[in-house]
């Protein structure tokens, strides 16, 4: 047997990727683990920090006293060694039909990502899936999440007001920016389970997406039970 949970209607579906629609989880390790020895630091405490926001902004949390000019050039340093390292990108369980699906849905949806316009591109592309036409990357905003710039200019690209959205999120950086931005948040994974969001998943597997005659969408999340 199998109970499920619904939310909705909405009118726009906003994604962030790492860990939401792409697994990165094996490069960001690699890199940020790098990082952390080259500065002297506990790998386990700076990838806690690093997930769900711009590095710069991770640089800061964890070395409050350097700079805004330094960490954004070692961010830099740091996005082209991400960009270029795509062994071990997958697509999250469920992403390539569940974007398939949302395309077909009719709804207005775009991409909110900590990454920059680049390292979105490719690893999008290592795993499979088709990059959202709208999109709302590093350059496009000035704070990083947990600020709710991004979603707040996701709504507004997609012509809609952020009570008519749902994010999609997998870190708890990324579902308090949603949550700012008053939006409803469908976490995504294990990290996502452990923030309180509107519903929680596994993965993009138990997610089902019904499309109204008005344009909008509810979203159903399935997970078995127990019983015969």
């Amino acid at each position: 047997m199998r109970s499920s949970e619904t939310v909705g209607p909405f009118r726009a579906v906003l994604l962030d990727m790492d860990g939401t629609l792409v697994n990165s989880d094996a490069v960001v390790e690699r890199v940020w683990r790098g990082w952390a020895a080259r500065h002297g630091m506990d790998p386990a405490e700076v990838l806690r920090a690093a997930h769900g926001r711009q590095g710069h902004a991770t640089m800061a949390a964890l070395l409050p006293d350097r700079s805004a000019e330094v960490n954004r050039a070692e961010n830099d340093e740091l996005l082209a060694l991400e960009t270029a390292d795509l062994d071990g990108i997958v697509p999250v369980p469920g992403a390539p039909a569940f974007l398939a699906d949302l395309a077909g849905s009719g709804v207005s949806y775009a991409l909110v990502t900590s990454a920059d316009v680049r390292l979105a591109t490719a690893r999008m592309g290592a795993a499979g899936l088709t990059m959202p036409l709208v999109q709302v990357t590093a350059e496009s905003v000035s704070a990083s999440k947990p600020d709710p710039e991004g979603f707040l200019k996701g709504a507004a690209e997609l012509g809609h007001e952020p009570a008519d959205c749902v994010a999609f999120e997998d870190s708890a950086m990324g579902i308090a920016a949603a949550r700012a931005a008053g939006m409803a948040v469908v976490g995504v994974g294990p990290r996502a389970a452990e923030c309180a969001p509107t519903i929680a998943v596994p993965d993009l597997t138990a997610l089902r997406i019904d499309a109204r005659p008005d344009g909008s969408v509810r979203l159903r999340a399935e997970a078995p039970t127990n019983g015969g």
